[in-house]
């Protein structure tokens, strides 16, 4: 699962960050192009401060970093940044270009998983001078020339370097979410995210990453995954994409082909295991998806866009999906049929991304409870070992990275933090990183049903099960547990127990109910 993701950086410039030293040369790259069309007006230095969370110490927020990051006028006096510029900022401001004074901003609406973000401004006279920028309504085509406009690492002032356009793909930005992708080859580099890159005098797409291992391979996010985002924050949230929930796989193997007694004329994908397999869902398995809409699926699984563009055949299900349905065209049997799919708009994830919220947590005695996060388990993607220890004694955290939720499972629960120091721990291997099977025999089904079945118990001792090869069952007298409380919070600096839902969950205030 791990080695399907390159190694991307985004671009946000953060004053702490270590890695900038390792950044691509900027001034070397930068080229200063006249601008007779003003397009630099249009283009703005985001500056933000983040507080964010600290997944092994959930009752805490990492201490303040400060960062810059680029941003481009739109229509209805907005702001359009990266998310990641933005994300758990608690002070934003923006300068235009050539300016020196700075605006305080707020953040309307944002996406994570897409990485992008929507900026107000208090003041909004500073449109009246920056207009919005033209966006292209077409995707650009490969070798088209383009500029990449920021202010990237290196200096002060706007940078604008050129290129071409060198690829576009249907990839993934995220473990949960995939999209429309363009590559570059314009020096792009820490503070370049979420400045535009322009081809002629219109905005093709916004720039957000950049590939670690190799120079001036910089991507952006194009317009269409922004349109799509902005149609959506309209009504003031963001629900997300329309996506499959099945698994499909390819129709190259000539041994499948004769297997399923198809000509050479059947190409599509074939359905490895279908959502559900009640009796009333549309898509059985084996079925053969020939069309998406009226779009030809090959047996790579990809569709025609334009003359010479072939990309990913989920990118044409977000293109044309609509009230939680998308058409398909399926060979079954032999015989051809329209049908009309059920699609969503999130994945649920057993490990899901935090999506801007900070991670609930519980104390008891010298315990940490938390959910398991995408940002809980970042640590594995830079420490093959980890992966390989965890894997040997069998965890969830690696064995269930993918699965979705269940109503039996709702969530991994983890001990996210070393014992708070306590004699009640004595003796005990640490459990840092544990996920927790069962309480007094009572498998947990998430951290919320942790939480209601310590403060139901009626035993002298709760013993805590872990959910792993060769870990230890935590016998604990439940009256001490509860007595220690107070003084452990104090000695470690801890304000609550616990977050606020759970602690109205402790306190009887809140009913845990099982999910359908």
């Amino acid at each position: 699962m791990l080695a399907r993701f390159q190694k991307i950086t985004h671009l946000v410039v953060f004053s702490s960050v270590s890695w900038l030293s390792t950044a691509l040369p900027l001034v070397s790259h930068a080229q200063q192009a006249p601008d007779a069309s003003g397009l630099t007006n249009s283009v703005v230095k985001v500056f933000a401060t983040s507080r964010m969370p600290d997944p092994f110490k959930p009752w805490a927020k990492q201490g303040p970093r400060d960062g810059t990051g680029s941003g481009v006028v739109i229509e209805g006096n907005r702001i359009l940044t990266n998310a990641h510029v933005v994300n758990y900022a608690n002070q934003v401001d923006i300068q235009g270009n050539g300016s020196g004074d700075k605006l305080t901003a707020t953040v309307v609406a944002i996406s994570p998983g897409i990485d992008l973000a929507v900026l107000k401004l208090e003041d909004e006279s500073f449109f009246k001078t920056h207009p919005p920028m033209a966006r292209a309504n077409t995707l650009p085509e490969i070798k088209d020339a383009v500029l990449a406009y920021g202010f990237p690492t290196g200096g002060s002032s706007l940078s604008i370097t050129k290129g071409i356009v060198s690829r576009i793909e249907y990839a993934s930005y995220t473990a949960a979410t995939s999209g429309l992708r363009i590559q570059i080859d314009a020096a792009i580099n820490p503070g370049n995210s979420g400045g535009p890159a322009v081809a002629g005098d219109k905005m093709i797409g916004l720039a957000f990453s950049r590939l670690v291992e190799a120079q001036n391979i910089g991507y952006i996010i194009p317009n269409e995954e922004v349109e799509l985002f902005l149609k959506d924050i309209a009504d003031g949230k963001y629900d997300g994409k329309y996506v499959m929930q099945d698994e499909v796989q390819k129709l190259e193997n000539p041994a499948l082909r004769k297997f399923l007694k198809l000509d050479s004329s059947v190409k599509g994908l074939i359905v490895h295991k279908p959502h559900k397999d009640d009796a009333s869902y549309p898509l059985k398995k084996w079925d053969i998806i020939t069309h998406v809409g009226d779009a030809a699926v090959d047996d790579q699984g990809m569709v025609k866009v334009g003359a010479d563009l072939r990309l990913n055949m989920r990118y044409w299900v977000q293109k044309i999906a609509s009230k939680g349905e998308v058409a398909l065209t399926v060979r079954r049997e032999g015989k051809s049929l329209k049908i009309k799919l059920p699609v969503v708009t999130s994945l649920p994830q057993l490990i899901p991304d935090l999506n801007g919220a900070y991670p609930p947590y519980f104390v008891y005695g010298p315990l940490v409870f938390s959910k398991a996060t995408t940002a809980f388990t970042a640590f594995f993607t830079s420490n093959p070992s980890a992966v390989t220890s965890y894997s040997i004694i069998r965890s969830p955290l690696v064995t269930r990275r993918s699965d979705p939720p269940s109503a039996e499972l709702e969530e991994l629960v983890v001990v996210s933090s070393p014992f708070f120091p306590h004699r009640l721990s004595t003796g005990y291997a640490s459990a840092t990183g544990s996920v927790i099977l069962a309480i007094n025999g009572t498998k947990v089904r998430s951290l919320s049903h942790l939480v209601s079945l310590l403060r139901d118990n009626k035993e002298d001792f709760v013993t805590i099960e872990s959910d792993n090869k060769g870990g230890e069952t935590l016998v604990f007298p439940h009256k001490d547990m509860l007595a220690a409380m107070e003084d452990i919070l104090t000695d470690n600096g801890v304000r609550s127990q616990g977050s606020p839902e759970l602690m109205e969950i402790w306190q009887g205030k809140k009913k845990v109910v099982a999910a359908n």
